[in-house]
């Protein structure tokens, strides 16, 4: 088995700036939650409501977007790798369609979330790019 060595190149420097946004998105996230806690009465620990529909959807926006996290993450990290520039524009892509997502659900309407359906690009993407990083190491490419 072979050995590999790395160098990181300097547009990284991209990928972990949209690394430290998803820290931004997610707190944002968790201050609307906070909020909506309040205007609707809704007392922790109490996860969702079983009264109150548009607090439980300011909820899911949020636990919607940190179940999501992680492999967008990982993908990001590792496509970066390859293609820093590429990845960082693909995570932006996708955090601002976390946004648009999360406006979407704030109206009440569960389906307006759809409006961040874009989002998928940026994390397919990813992906793709992460997949061609391994085809690359193994040699296929």
């Amino acid at each position: 088995m072979g050995s590999i060595s790395l160098s990181i190149q300097g547009d990284y420097g991209y990928v972990i700036f949209v690394a430290v946004s998803t820290w931004v998105l997610l707190n944002w996230l968790a201050m609307q939650v906070m909020k909506a806690r309040k205007k609707y009465e809704v007392p922790y620990p109490t996860l969702y409501s079983p009264t109150s529909h548009d607090f439980n959807c300011v909820q899911r926006a949020h636990q919607n977007t940190i179940e999501n996290m992680p492999m967008f993450l990982v993908f990001l990290l590792l496509a970066g790798l390859y293609l820093p520039r590429l990845s960082a524009f693909f995570g932006v892509v996708y955090l601002s369609s976390r946004v648009v997502y999360a406006f979407g659900y704030y109206t009440g309407d569960p389906s307006k979330r759809n409006r961040g359906v874009f989002g998928y690009i940026g994390y397919l993407g990813l992906l793709v790019n992460t997949v061609l990083f391994a085809a690359n190491l193994l040699g296929w490419i």
